[in-house]
């Protein structure tokens, strides 16, 4: 259980709740030659001893409810985003612009999902926008991996060189990162003690039932850990800006449990500070420092909150000299040298799953339960602060393999199922957080993005 202790452990989690965790590991779960499957499954274990926790202490129980790990149902969610089904579609994951290219001197990967990526991307390497594959491929074959890393950002586009662990650990990004704890937690003021509405014998048992989150995410791991509080019985708020329409399959994969609404903050200021009046916790995913302006750094929210929990997400960490960048999973695995362990230096692999933005997205839940649970003792706002760099650190050295399997995974059938919703008939995966009690799925679908209002109801 080492995995799981040292991920509990940088929630702050009390080591004597550890033995309420039961593991089912599973042979040929989430393969990969990085310990993958130890990373899933500490990442959800450690979310769902503090969903758990905050449960107990809200519903007067005298003991923690036990927690049960699934390697299955693990390892399906950690493919939740390509196990979706619309009306019997297939998910899109990545676009033909995201991938890997060979360059002069390397490769690089590059990330186009959305059009306004796309769109920096042929403008920093000088080509129209119906520019083929074959075109993209051409020119970035006389080009070097590096130099086209430098190039593609200053143009606001998303492309990483490859580097091997090496190459990474001499990085000064890879120094800031290693710098940092897995979780960075700390107080923003001196507010009262949070007292939380008792859940006396509600079934099932909700821990974050009456609590107002609003989301303010993108992409996999923000919406993966509000996902997770919604499944909880938090009150989630989606808000988006409206000239950003996020990708549908990837809106329904993680929109389970919540309402959906577009706000812009430039412009609609006074709406949001209705809805941050009433909020208990802020979720942010966006890259550091791109939401300041809009008066919501963790400090400028807590001094018009008091009391507030501001939960944050990036991919390269809010420090270093990249911790301005816009960055992916797929890309942080290209960075770290994790694309190079999984396949080579000339040949360039993956992990089995976006294993860094679903790790951190239930780590990220997990501390924003865990700072619920401390505040209900001692008050105080919180943040909570993780980056996907270092979860790939915390991968690729820190994290040791597990040896023996209790059973065998013969795939994800047993963890999948099916609900009508307005988005049509939806095959998805059933949620890994697991506890003695606890609730086994969302209590609603996702809707269409943005269909709700930007208040809360």
């Amino acid at each position: 259980m080492t995995g799981i202790r040292f991920a509990w452990s940088a929630l702050g989690g009390d080591p004597a709740l550890l033995p309420r965790i039961t593991t089912v590991v599973r042979e040929g779960a989430l393969p990969a030659r990085l310990p993958v499957r130890e990373l899933a499954h500490s990442c959800v274990g450690a979310c769902a001893l503090a969903a758990a926790e905050l449960g107990a202490r809200r519903a007067g129980l005298g003991e923690v409810p036990e927690v049960r790990v699934d390697d299955g149902a693990v390892a399906t969610a950690f493919h939740s985003e390509r196990h979706l089904l619309a009306d019997g579609r297939a998910p899109v994951v990545f676009a033909p612009l995201s991938r890997f290219w060979r360059t002069a001197d390397g490769w690089v990967r590059t990330h186009a999902n959305y059009p306004h990526h796309r769109t920096r991307l042929l403008g920093a390497l000088g080509l129209p926008e119906d520019a083929s594959v074959e075109t993209v491929a051409e020119r970035l074959a006389g080009s070097a991996a590096r130099e086209t890393e430098e190039t593609v950002y200053r143009a606001g586009g998303l492309a990483v060189a490859l580097r091997t662990p090496e190459e990474w650990a001499a990085h000064e990004q890879a120094a800031a990162v290693a710098a940092r704890p897995l979780v960075e937690r700390g107080r923003l003021d001196s507010a009262r003690a949070r007292v939380l509405p008792p859940l006396g014998n509600a079934t099932p048992l909700l821990p974050a039932a009456g609590l107002r989150v609003l989301d303010l995410t993108r992409v996999l791991a923000g919406p993966v850990a509000t996902r997770t509080l919604a499944l909880l019985g938090a009150d989630v708020l989606r808000l988006d800006p409206p000239h950003l329409p996020e990708l549908s399959d990837q809106h329904a994969d993680t929109g389970f449990g919540k309402r959906s609404a577009t706000l812009d903050l430039a412009t609609d200021g006074r709406v949001f500070e209705e809805s941050l009046a009433k909020a208990d916790v802020v979720v942010t995913g966006y890259r550091p420092g791109a939401l300041d302006r809009f008066g919501l750094s963790p400090q400028a929210l807590a001094e018009r909150r008091p009391g507030l929990i501001v939960a944050q997400v990036s991919a390269w960490g809010a420090y270093g000299p990249w911790d301005g960048r816009r960055g992916f999973d797929s890309l942080v695995q290209v960075a770290t040298g994790i694309a190079a362990v999984e396949g080579s230096a000339d040949r360039p692999g993956a992990l089995p799953a976006q294993a860094l933005d679903h790790g951190t997205g239930y780590l990220l839940a997990g501390a924003v339960l865990r700072a619920l649970t401390e505040q209900s003792y001692d008050g105080g706002g919180r943040f909570v602060r993780l980056a996907l760099a270092r979860t790939a650190r915390w991968l690729t050295d820190g994290l040791e393999r597990g040896s023996g399997a209790d059973l065998p995974y013969d795939g994800p059938d047993a963890w999948l199922t099916e609900t009508d919703s307005r988005l049509g008939r939806l095959r998805y995966a059933r949620p890994a957080v697991s506890f003695a009690g606890g609730p086994a799925d969302w209590a609603r679908p996702p809707v269409p993005w943005g269909t709700d209002p930007a208040r809360w109801t």
